[in-house]
């Protein structure tokens, strides 16, 4: 392998992206467009949930209720309704994704010490939300009976006895159980896989295009030097791309970074090596760069965005498609992103994660130059 060919190969490509405004629109602006856009509208935070109130009661302690279920930061208050048939309205027109109806006869059943039941419906169109909001809802029900449990006691010269279990909770890693949390390094791991793989997938199919694949073929260049010629441009941006992105996610996001930079360098350049070189076989097989780019989309931001675990947990997949996962090499860089980030753990726990990347950048690097070495001939 010759440097002065493979640099040659590089400046040549150098030139190239500084010329096609369209790759460098590419290169800078779409990975920032895309974790602004997934940082801000992408949340699995469910709080704030409209609700509808409708008390039949109107009494002290179902107003009790209502403001224990207001003062929460779960629940927000939007309208007092005087009919059932309000209820239908609101949730269809999505006015609100919950209405809590308190019946008449609230107070003197709970002042009795009986069963006092209220009906709570939801918007079941969103199973998410719903699920959560009910948990929600259950939380502070509970609240309330062991408020009214332990009055009760009072009244009777009681105390109530202490309970037998006290669960001391720690939540490690996400204290403060945020979404953006974990979804802005899942999110990193993504960005770069499909825009590093969309910046390579259109170098060869470009020359195709443009008929200077001819030229490239009658000079003495091999496959190996044109694919590490081409390569080598695009790893110093995707860099910069990934500082770019990261340095989003810490300053303007707050996403606290507990591991070490170094590793995230040494570990991000075997990624993009793997990532890039997935779009240099896409190039090589692709006629022209439209092909190449749709190509991209099915291979690489589709399994990404939904068989890396970024969002989904991989453990609540079908089987088959947990086996799927295993070839996804974003599904490796997400881990190693929550790793570094949220828990600040090294190689020595990161690994097995960096022993497939290796391998995949191995794999798919040869390939390419494979698949080219048969079109040169």
């Amino acid at each position: 392998m010759s440097p002065r060919r493979v640099n040659a190969m590089a400046r040549k490509e150098i030139i190239q992206i500084v010329r096609d405004v369209r790759t460098l629109i590419v290169a800078i602006f779409m990975p920032m467009f895309l974790i602004f856009l997934f940082g801000y509208a992408l949340s699995l935070d469910v709080d704030n949930i409209p609700t509808l109130i409708l008390d039949q009661d109107k009494t002290p302690a179902s107003r009790d209720l209502v403001h224990r279920l207001a003062d929460s930061r779960y629940f927000t208050v939007v309208r007092y309704i005087d009919s059932q048939d309000e209820i239908d309205r609101g949730l269809a027109r999505r006015e609100a994704l919950m209405s809590l109806v308190i019946p008449v006869g609230y107070a003197e059943r709970v002042h009795r010490g009986i069963e006092a039941p209220v009906q709570v419906f939801f918007d079941g169109t969103d199973a998410n939300t719903t699920t959560i909001a009910s948990g929600y809802f259950q939380g502070i029900a509970a609240q309330v009976n062991l408020s009214l449990m332990s009055a009760r006691l009072r009244k009777l010269g009681l105390n109530m006895s202490a309970q037998p279990l006290e669960p001391r909770i720690w939540v490690w890693f996400n204290p403060e159980l945020k979404s953006r949390n974990f979804i802005i390094p899942g999110l990193t791991a993504v960005i770069m896989m499909v825009v590093a793989a969309l910046l390579t997938a259109m170098t060869i199919s470009r020359e195709k295009e443009t008929g200077t694949m001819e030229q490239l073929v009658s000079t003495p260049i091999t496959s190996g030097e044109l694919i590490l010629g081409k390569l080598l441009p695009y790893l110093g941006l995707g860099l910069i791309q990934l500082g770019l992105v990261i340095l989003a996610g810490i300053v303007i996001f707050q996403v606290p970074f507990r591991g070490s930079y170094l590793n995230l360098l040494l570990i991000s350049l075997i990624f993009l090596v793997g990532t890039l070189g997935w779009g240099l076989l896409i190039s090589t097989v692709a006629p022209n760069q439209l092909l190449a780019s749709q190509v991209v989309v099915l291979t690489a931001f589709l399994p990404s965005f939904l068989l890396s675990g970024f969002i989904y947990p991989i453990e609540n997949m079908p089987a088959i498609l947990q086996v799927v996962t295993y070839i996804i090499p974003a599904r490796y860089f997400v881990e190693v992103t929550k790793g570094l980030f949220l828990k600040g753990v090294g190689l020595n726990v990161l690994w097995p994660q960096v022993l497939f990347l290796l391998a995949y950048g191995f794999i798919v690097l040869n390939l390419a130059r494979a698949k080219f070495s048969k079109k040169v001939m």
